[in-house]
């Protein structure tokens, strides 16, 4: 069962958007997705919008392996209430799913459940956050983290693309881009808060091409032209490339432009290098080549990642 965490004054968007994408995903699979909306004290709860949702009361239940917690104005009130601290602690200890949308990081990170990990919210709210949770190793450039079986996502929107994430993981890829279209959506976003990681979206990046992706990304400096990889692969070109594609669900051309995007945007945000150094390093060569394979994968150039993960 998927439950959905709500409070007076939370954004409306950040419970209908991931309801709307289990019952779509539910659908596809031919599955009857039982979703709840809980709330510490049941009845209608008033959105910021002022539309009011109808939700059930937070009673201990063992039927919710999922929970969402939306975001919104409300809440730093939800964020000091025991009660749902304790029902948000009790389900997350059965090892159950849970999520926060946007601003619903702080309900997480209140009930000590971000302590040590990784996690993401809205960008307007990243210093207050890093100040008040320190704790916490918050990143924030992403669309959505995911830190063992705590998710968190950045604002309001971005919780689609964590709930198409989860539902990937319950009903398979084809499901969730499926669920995708229906909702006139891109099944992976780039842009400002980006999810991009190069070797978590290669469908099998621990299978039989594993070691030599990790290869790959040691040696970026290399060509690592097709005929490479196939040689260290001992196989064919043709032979290689047909496999690769259909282990991975991407050419491997496509694979190392996308480890050289990962490697060359940690270095961009994490130091002061110098643009055409690290192009260089990471095998780009040219720095021109680099910023348009950064616009194709954030939206952005390398410069604009730098000042923003030095704002943040």
């Amino acid at each position: 069962m998927i439950g959905v965490l709500v409070y007076p004054d939370f954004q409306l968007l950040d419970a209908a958007g991931p309801i709307s994408v289990f019952e779509i995903a539910g659908r596809f699979a031919g599955k009857t997705s039982s979703i709840k909306v809980v709330a510490a004290v049941p009845g209608p709860v008033r959105s910021s919008s002022g539309v009011e949702i109808f939700a059930r009361g937070l009673k201990p239940s063992g039927a919710i392996s999922t929970l969402i917690i939306a975001g919104g104005e409300g809440v730093r009130a939800a964020a000091q209430c025991e009660k749902t601290l304790a029902f948000v602690r009790g389900i997350a200890g059965r090892g159950g799913r849970v999520a926060s949308v946007c601003s619903g990081a702080y309900v997480l990170a209140e009930a000590g459940l971000l302590d040590g990990r990784r996690a993401t919210t809205h960008w307007r709210r990243t210093r207050h956050f890093i100040a008040t949770y320190p704790k916490v190793k918050l990143e924030a450039d992403q669309i959505f983290v995911r830190d063992g079986n705590i998710w968190s996502s950045a604002g309001i929107s971005a919780g689609i693309d964590l709930a198409l994430a989860m539902a990937a993981e319950d009903f398979g890829e084809e499901i969730a881009q499926e669920t995708a279209r229906q909702l006139v959506l891109y099944h992976r976003r780039s842009g400002g808060q980006s999810q991009f990681s190069s070797l978590l979206e290669l469908k099998t990046p621990n299978g039989r091409f594993g070691p030599l992706l990790t290869w790959a990304r040691e040696h970026l400096d290399a060509p690592l032209t097709v005929e490479d990889l196939a040689e260290r692969a001992g196989m064919s070109s043709r032979h290689f490339t047909r496999a690769f594609i259909a282990e991975t669900g991407t050419t491997p051309s496509k694979a190392v432009e996308r480890l050289r995007i990962e490697v060359a945007r940690q270095r961009v945000q994490s130091s002061g290098e110098a643009i055409e150094r690290v192009a260089q390093v990471t095998g780009f060569r040219d720095p021109e080549r680099m910023r348009r394979a950064f616009i194709r994968a954030f939206g952005q150039p390398p410069q604009s990642l730098r000042r923003a993960a030095r704002a943040g």
